[in-house]
């Protein structure tokens, strides 16, 4: 009979089913987060602006108040005018002749030498030589192609000779000669300080008021929510705005304290619900028999096993915080000058927003940018750690 059977060898006799390593609460959501493009692409952008906001500053030359009378209110573009070898001319806004050279690079703005009214024709020293800027063209025909010509040694340049980049300021100046660029840095900081900041704060209240209201129940929840009715009642901008007139005062801390007294009550209602449907739970009614305190109840096992919604909604607050903050200061009532908050940028450019677009532009974008990056990320988190929005 044994040769009816035949022996298998220690390959055949090994399991060959292939076994996945069990993956943590926290792996199984990063591996669902990265499956969500959107989400990533806000992620990425949520690190660079970091990087933007406080690595950037190490690269640049200037400060965020740091002027330069000379470069008001240039453009990030640059219509040039050669007149010699790697030497060309840029005529500002406020009538002020710089010379550049062929990449952009700004060398020095060149005194005023006459005016001739009559013929609208300024002149300006260029060593021991006059260089003419014609401003005739644009008065004869104000639609035309022609905004000004330069007159050099006998020639008259109509035509830009080139378009460049402003490598000296890569975003251009504002009214009073500051970089753009910087300025936008320093206010990536302001923006991000705040929102955290303001963020943590309301965090802590709500998760602390809600979880309590939740848990005890009865008279003390409806007192609790009864209250965060009453502030839910009264529009929360105008609710800030009154509180910051109030204060009196514009600075980073009375912008972080107007936005966090307020802004926590959706967070405890959040929190709330959740603690509402697990204080019913085996586990926390073995911890109740074994006479577990409430307080340890509350932080060492309730909050936890909500971490997931509250991540979600503390990504949601990040942005309206920095949104929020950002209309403050573009009212006049929150960070105040010469800080360079977003919101003041925007403030100080919106009168000039049709000749210099620009200085609008980058705040404005800024600002967009930032929203967007946290709510592709805050929606991607929602489906990652919402176990009711999982799709495998």
């Amino acid at each position: 009979m044994a040769k009816n059977f035949e022996f298998v060898s220690k390959d055949q006799k090994a399991d060959n089913e292939q076994i996945r390593p069990s993956l943590t609460y926290w792996k199984d959501a990063w591996r669902r987060l990265k499956k969500n493009k959107m989400s990533m692409v806000g992620l990425v952008f949520v690190v660079l602006i970091f990087l933007f906001a406080y690595i950037g500053p190490l690269f640049t030359p200037y400060t965020y108040s740091q002027q330069q009378s000379d470069y008001i209110n240039l453009p990030p573009k640059l219509k040039i005018y050669q007149i010699e070898d790697n030497v060309n001319v840029f005529m500002s806004g406020q009538y002020y002749l710089l010379t550049t050279d062929d990449t952009g690079l700004l060398t020095g703005r060149l005194p005023l030498s006459r005016r001739d009214t009559i013929n609208r024709i300024y002149y300006y020293w260029y060593g021991d030589e006059e260089i003419g800027v014609d401003f005739s063209y644009r008065v004869l025909d104000p639609d035309g192609p022609i905004d000004y010509a330069i007159l050099y040694k006998g020639a008259t340049i109509e035509q830009p000779t080139d378009t460049v980049w402003n490598k000296a300021y890569l975003f251009g100046t504002d009214d009073i000669g500051r970089d753009i660029l910087t300025r936008l840095m320093y206010g990536a900081q302001i923006s991000l300080e705040v929102a955290f900041a303001a963020t943590a704060v309301m965090v802590l209240i709500g998760v602390t008021y809600g979880s309590i209201s939740g848990f005890e129940g009865g008279k003390v929840d409806n007192i609790m929510m009864r209250i965060v009715d009453i502030i839910n009642s009264i529009p929360l901008v105008i609710y800030v705005i009154l509180l910051m007139v109030m204060l009196d005062k514009s600075n980073l801390g009375t912008v972080i304290l107007a936005l966090a007294s307020v802004y926590w009550v959706g967070m405890a209602r959040l929190v709330r619900g959740q603690i509402l449907g697990l204080k019913e739970q085996e586990f926390i009614l073995a911890a109740r028999t074994i006479g577990v305190s409430k307080a340890k109840i509350i932080f060492r096992h309730l909050i936890p096993n909500s971490l997931g919604p509250i991540l979600v909604s503390l990504t949601m607050m990040i942005p309206t915080a920095i949104f929020t903050e950002a209309f403050l200061s573009f009212i006049g009532i929150g960070i105040s000058a010469p800080a360079a908050s977003w919101g003041t940028m925007a403030n100080a450019s919106y009168q000039a927003l049709e000749k210099y677009p620009y200085q609008m532009l980058f705040p404005a974008l800024a600002i967009a940018i930032t929203v967007l990056a946290f709510n592709f990320l805050g929606d991607g988190l929602r489906s990652a750690l919402d176990p009711k929005l999982r799709k495998g």
